[in-house]
């Protein structure tokens, strides 16, 4: 079969990738299974969903008001809670890096939203539970390397993979195009390059990324269930949903970027539009990932699998949205690309039937880079020796967490460069190289509101020298002053 036919059939069957991966042998077919369950695995399966730019207010079961999230409100009730979780970065790329390769931002090799690809060199959580056995499939937003580079999914772990490479390209929530990885079996129907979707040609908007996403997962889902004729592998899903970030080329032409196929169930709502649409993102996104998790009962599959779910950062004012309307950022202070604590404190919710207590609630502060050691934990390998991370396991299966951060530490390049860092119930953000440290008490100021850094001269002082010593310098990210 020809590479053109090739691209024909994928860019029809975009829904059903991974389908040609574990199909039943034909003795299977053709005797009848016996009654008992087929065995599952030793270790859990792992599906870790990550939304984009969803603000930790943004959830029912975090004190959203407006925006109905009856699944994502049900997978806390069911699973643990996280008051004190944090993004990698306040920013998408950056945090992906922070969750993939278990560093901080003074250590992570990419520190922002420039197309810098991870190294060759570089181990990802992705690798550590390939080795150990797992099936490693990424589905969604990528951004951590582009084509040829060593940063593509199958470079750094992925044995399956769909979806946007480039950041910026996943902003189009109708693409035309996809970017697909499938080696097939020994070879035969190997896949590596961009998948047409056809059905969003000549500026058609028929096929949402989200729900290409879904589709694409609940399909995996299938075939990677416990079977009766082969030995079971658990798999690791990495889902990097694109909801709800905003559209900024739709924006500028339309003025309103916030992209989705209609506004159910707030039709009648008379609020701003470009809200009206972002809550409808929301919504369809909890919907989707009811639909996960009745698949995973549908196969029997929801107490062997770990579900995370989680976002990059805190909520954009982009598209015409305003984060303000609906809280997203709760009662924090700052959004996307700001150090304050709602451009970082992120909704975290841990799913793990027998081992998590249903509805229980944990103000440990953790974050994207103890995802790394955490989940190795989980899956019975050690972790790299040389991250930053901290696994926060004890935690999830209620015992003591005897191992806690001293302090939390974020950096970031934009405009300026920013830092930040938290320890115990001190928060200090420098808003602009040389500028003195801002000092805030989250215990009893956890808006950030008050600066109480001259009451404290001993705790600016040891932040100060953590500040000093914790970054390693980076050739793509240095520091930034405000008027370069």
């Amino acid at each position: 079969m020809t590479k053109v036919l090739y691209r024909r059939v994928f860019s029809i069957l975009i829904p059903l990738v991974f389908v040609t991966l574990a199909t039943p042998s034909a003795d299977a077919q053709r005797f009848p299974r016996p009654a008992d369950k087929p065995k599952g695995p030793l270790r859990p399966n792992i599906i870790m969903i990550v939304a984009d730019d969803l603000g930790y207010g943004d959830l029912g079961s975090y004190g959203q008001k407006w925006i109905k999230t009856p699944n994502l409100d049900r997978l806390a009730a069911e699973g643990m809670r996280f008051t004190d979780a944090y993004a990698g970065s306040s920013i998408g790329c950056a945090s992906r890096a922070s969750l993939m390769t278990g560093f901080h931002m003074g250590h992570s090799y990419i520190r922002g939203n420039k197309n810098i690809s991870l190294r060759a060199k570089d181990i990802t959580l992705a690798m550590m539970l390939r080795k150990t056995g797992y099936k490693t499939l990424a589905i969604g937003k990528w951004g951590l390397g582009l084509d040829n580079t060593p940063g593509e999914p199958f470079r750094q772990g992925f044995e399956h993979w769909v979806g946007f490479l480039d950041q910026t390209h996943a902003d189009n929530n109708y693409p035309q195009f996809l970017w697909r990885f499938e080696p097939g079996f020994k070879g035969v129907n190997a896949w590596n390059g961009p998948v047409k979707i056809h059905r969003n040609r000549d500026g058609r908007r028929l096929d949402y990324a989200q729900d290409l996403f879904t589709r694409a997962a609940l399909n995996a889902i299938r075939i990677h269930r416990p079977a009766f004729d082969n030995k079971y592998r658990p798999f690791f899903m990495y889902l990097a949903y694109t909801t709800p970030h905003a559209n900024a080329d739709l924006y500028r032409k339309t003025g309103n970027g916030m992209e989705v196929p209609h506004n159910r169930p707030y039709d009648q709502y008379t609020w701003p539009m470009a809200e009206k649409n972002k809550a409808a993102m929301i919504t369809r996104l909890d919907d989707d990932i009811g639909k996960i998790m009745a698949r995973l009962r549908q196969y029997d599959m929801d107490k062997d699998t770990i579900v995370i779910f989680t976002s990059d950062n805190g909520p954009h004012a982009e598209g015409g949205n305003n984060p303000g309307y609906f809280r997203s950022a709760g009662n924090f202070r700052g959004i996307k690309r700001s150090l304050y604590e709602g451009g970082i404190r992120v909704p975290l919710i841990v799913r793990w039937t027998g081992k998590t207590k249903a509805g229980a609630t944990s103000e440990l502060p953790v974050a994207h880079w103890d995802f790394m050691p955490t989940l190795c934990q989980a899956a019975r390998t050690a972790p790299p020796r040389d991250g930053d991370g901290i696994s926060f396991l004890p935690t999830l299966q209620g015992l003591p967490q005897t191992r806690k951060h001293e302090q939390l530490y974020w950096e970031i390049h934009e405009t300026v460069s920013l830092q930040a860092v938290r320890m115990g119930k001190w928060k200090a953000v420098r808003p602009a190289p040389g500028k003195a440290l801002e000092l805030y008490d989250l215990k009893a100021d956890p808006g950030e509101q008050k600066n109480v850094a001259a009451q404290n001269p001993d705790v600016i002082i040891k932040l100060e020298n953590f500040l000093r010593t914790t970054r390693t310098k980076s050739q793509h990210w240095p520091i930034k002053m405000a008027n370069n």
